[in-house]
């Protein structure tokens, strides 16, 4: 004897007739979204719905502050760990009603979620158990749909690397590529580098796709991975200042990391904004010289734009001048080589005194020293170095030569 087939042991042509056909079942409004919230499918319009299904359908996407809430909830890290359906309370503040959603999933990977709104009685036990056959037939849809982005994604990073690496250099170039793989250049960019304390592999390059996303706070036009660098080409918002923009999604996507994927000690460094394409690679490099210098001066580079590094951003080129031409600070060579031979500290204790600006007192409280201490360390250090305390040419010169020597053993 035959068993009796199902409503979801068919084929179903679209993941839309996929959805209208768990609506008719579960009598009850339905959305399909992928891993990262998009909206995919949705059953027809009922009046009965709320808020939040109504502006998932308008945005097609999850507005974020529902995104924020479920994971607040623990609802979304649930549904990342379970093939079980999930029922969700109402959460009004967000507008969200009862729910009951599953993971489309092909193995351990989300690849999807099916939403159900309860408005007049809830799911019952064999709702549920639909939902999950429901489930495993949109897996293949949606597996279909990730393929084809993912071919689509590898053909924006090839192009994105050109670009990284200066190999395309010309506007008419760079318009001509891109129309070619139907990607649409905004008026304006910058490059943004996030360096993770390890590689990133597999796993954490789908949750970092994941929160860049759902966050809706920057629009991303390519991304790339470079070992433990995640490299995103970014265009600005129109409505503030692209700074005050991009700082502010670099704040909220590193506290996301960290709260979410308990993710910490990543850096990150935006270069300057461009209209011109084939300055992408120079936005890059800048980028990557703001991450280079933060390391070197964590307490005095606590920016996240290469335009904010001050005179910082000259000392690559002057370090690389000063090797090319074996240049020695003779002042400093004595400091130094004095405390070597008397262990002490002659050296950071100029550093400290040009760092506040020639004062005496504060340089002193810097190092926890007594003022008189410091008038006696200055005059030593003068003597020594032979170094004129009240020249401003001279110290200059004396603190741009102590802060490239620290690129010397970066």
């Amino acid at each position: 004897m035959t068993a009796e087939k199902g409503p979801f042991d068919q084929h179903f042509d679209s993941l839309e007739t996929l959805a209208e056909t768990i609506s008719e079942v579960l009598r009850c409004p339905v959305t399909i979204e992928d891993a990262n919230h998009r909206l995919v499918a949705y059953s027809a319009h009922d009046r009965q719905t709320d808020e939040a299904r109504t502006a998932t359908i308008i945005g097609r996407r999850v507005p974020e502050k529902v995104v924020q809430s479920l994971w607040r909830q623990g609802v979304i890290p649930q549904l990342m760990k379970t093939d079980e359906p999930v029922r969700i309370a109402s959460i009004t503040d967000i507008g969200l009603g009862d729910r009951v959603a599953v993971a489309i999933r092909k193995d351990e990977e989300v690849l999807g979620y099916i939403w159900a709104l309860e408005v007049e009685k809830p799911i019952d036990d064999n709702g549920i158990q639909q939902l999950k056959k429901a489930a495993q037939t949109a897996k293949q849809k949606l597996l279909h749909i990730q393929t084809r982005k993912r071919k689509q994604e590898e053909g924006y990073q090839e192009f994105f690397w050109q670009l990284l690496t200066g190999h395309l250099t010309t506007e008419a170039a760079v318009r001509d590529k891109a129309a070619q793989i139907h990607l649409t250049l905004p008026p304006a960019f910058y490059v943004a580098v996030f360096e993770f304390p390890e590689s990133i592999d597999d796993h954490r390059l789908q949750q970092i796709r994941y929160l860049m996303s759902v966050t809706q706070r920057i629009s991303v036009v390519c991304h790339a991975v470079d070992h433990h660098h995640f490299i995103l080409l970014a265009s600005p918002s129109e409505s503030t200042s692209w700074k005050d923009h991009a700082g502010s999604f670099i704040n909220h996507f590193g506290k996301q990391m960290h709260d979410r994927f308990r993710v910490s000690a990543m850096a990150s460094a935006c270069g300057s904004l461009y209209e011109d394409y084939g300055k992408v690679e120079t936005s890059y490099r800048e980028a990557l010289t703001l991450l280079r210098l933060k390391k070197l001066f964590p307490n005095q580079t606590k920016i996240h734009h290469y335009e904010d590094l001050g005179f910082y951003r000259f000392l690559p080129p002057i370090f690389e001048y000063k090797q090319s031409h074996r240049m020695v600070n003779r002042h400093l060579q004595r400091l130094k080589e004095y405390d070597r031979d008397h262990h002490t500290n002659l050296l950071d204790t100029l550093e400290t005194f040009l760092m506040h600006d020639s004062n005496a007192k504060e340089a002193a409280a810097a190092l926890h020293i007594h003022t008189n201490t410091m008038n006696y360390r200055l005059s030593r250090i003068a003597e020594i170095g032979e170094i004129d305390l009240k020249s401003m040419d001279q110290k200059v010169a004396l603190y741009i030569d102590l802060k490239t020597n620290k690129l010397m053993s970066s």
